[in-house]
């Protein structure tokens, strides 16, 4: 299979040789930008990679810092008078201001405003993230709020705002158009729900470029995740990928293979190990690769979770390859509950939660490589999901009767063995 963390290094230095710069002051006569490339077709990262906010954007959007200052004088919390999570710059009708410094009381609300987001949603996350020390909890939880609502946007009904841009923009159009265009395969989703998801990926992914430009969005999670990547260096084309993975189930509701599938939850959970461990802080290099493998656990634990709600949604992230060696058919999964009648499911399951535990006993490694204050949250969730996989185990491969899950006494029960463990006695 090779090692995705290996390639990925390689292909970072090739993108970002081969990419147009993130500077808003470079390329600003690219308009509409993907459909100014000369020669060759380029590829579907290239184009996603291009994504950027120009000063034409900003100059009719923006506000000036002084503005900013003055709107944030009137910020009051983030959790409103009926108990609701509120953005604190919801007030400010503009994406995006253009002075280089933010003040910090502007962060630390940003910072606040996505630890209650993590707090109301994260559910096993939250308890593992909420015992790092200060300043790596609330940089976890700013990412983990980037990756919240561009989840949300996929596979739920958020809609997300940005202030001047809508799914009839030109440029949004082009750039969707592209991606289609550059696809492996058609659409799954019906062309209304097709264009508006897009759209809110592709406005996503402007804010995203605000992380790491001159200028600052003025979405709360934008305004920390900026901060978060400057003091840990976290590299953008990992947070691209997250979303692109997310853009990919937008054309694929079928893999083939298992090596299909692992691309998948590359981008949409080893990306999440390795910037988890950025922020983390680790002492060997050795450590992305068992990052990588910690995410490709997850992720298969998940799937074979919620086959059920997947199946009802036409999705099948199981490797139909695998399926047919145990005259499994696509039908059979899509009829749900009806498959635990099936005489090959049992050893199916089986087989896929064996090659799942492999890569949690890569992951587990991992730990050892971590600073001591921060092993008990990627302990943690990795532990929460064992114990989610060995419930399966114990229920023959029945996903269908109810969601497998923890309750809030094994959470909180699991959560103090793994932090006495990891935090005082050691691996």
């Amino acid at each position: 299979m090779g090692s995705f963390a290996a390639r990925f290094e390689s292909e970072m230095d090739q993108r970002q040789d081969s990419r147009i710069s993130s500077n808003p002051d470079e390329g600003l006569e690219q308009t509409p930008i993907f459909e100014e490339f000369q020669g060759p077709e380029p590829s579907i990262d290239l184009i996603r990679a291009t994504v950027d906010i120009t000063k034409e954007a900003a100059h009719a959007i923006s506000i000036t810092a002084l503005e900013a200052v003055r709107e944030g004088a009137l910020f009051m919390g983030v959790i409103g008078s009926r108990g609701e999570l509120v953005d604190p710059f919801g007030h400010i009708d503009a994406a995006i201001w253009t002075e280089p410094e933010v003040p910090e009381h502007m962060i630390e609300a940003a910072y606040d405003f996505c630890e209650e987001l993590t707090r109301r949603e994260a559910g096993n996350f939250y308890h593992s993230f909420k015992y790092l020390p200060e300043e790596k909890r609330r940089s976890i939880m700013a990412y983990y709020a980037f990756c919240r609502r561009a989840d949300d946007i996929a596979d739920g009904d958020f809609v997300d705002v940005f202030p001047g841009g809508s799914e009839d923009d030109p440029e949004s159009i082009s750039y969707r158009s592209t991606i289609e265009r550059l696809s492996p395969g058609d659409p799954v989703l019906d062309r209304s729900t097709y264009n508006e998801k897009m759209s809110q990926l592709f406005y996503y992914r402007k804010k995203l470029s605000t992380a790491y430009g001159n200028m600052t969005s003025t979405d709360p999670i934008f305004i920390a995740l900026k901060d978060t990547v400057k003091r840990h260096g976290i590299h953008r084309e990992l947070l691209d990928d997250m979303i692109s993975g997310m853009e990919n189930d937008f054309h694929k509701n079928r893999y083939q293979t298992f090596e299909e599938l692992y691309s998948y939850c590359y981008r949409v959970a080893s990306t999440v190990g390795l910037v988890c461990i950025e922020i983390y802080g680790y002492d060997d290099p050795i450590a992305r690769e068992y990052a990588e493998s910690w995410g490709v656990f997850m992720q298969l634990i998940n799937i074979i979770r919620d086959v059920a709600e997947d199946a009802e949604r036409d999705r099948i992230y199981l490797p139909i390859e695998d399926l047919a060696r145990w005259g499994i058919s696509e039908e059979d999964v899509l009829s749900g509950k009806e498959l635990l009648n099936h005489p090959g499911w049992e050893p199916f399951v089986k087989e896929y939660l064996e090659r799942a535990d492999g890569y949690r006993l890569r992951a587990f490694k991992l730990l050892s490589h971590l600073d001591k204050s921060s092993r008990y949250s990627p302990a943690a969730m990795a532990s929460f999901y064992q114990s989610i996989m060995k419930k399966i185990v114990k229920r023959n491969g029945d996903v269908f009767s109810d969601r497998v899950q923890l309750s809030k006494t094994e959470k909180m029960l699991l959560a103090a063995y793994v932090y006495v463990r990891f935090r005082f006695i050691g691996l």
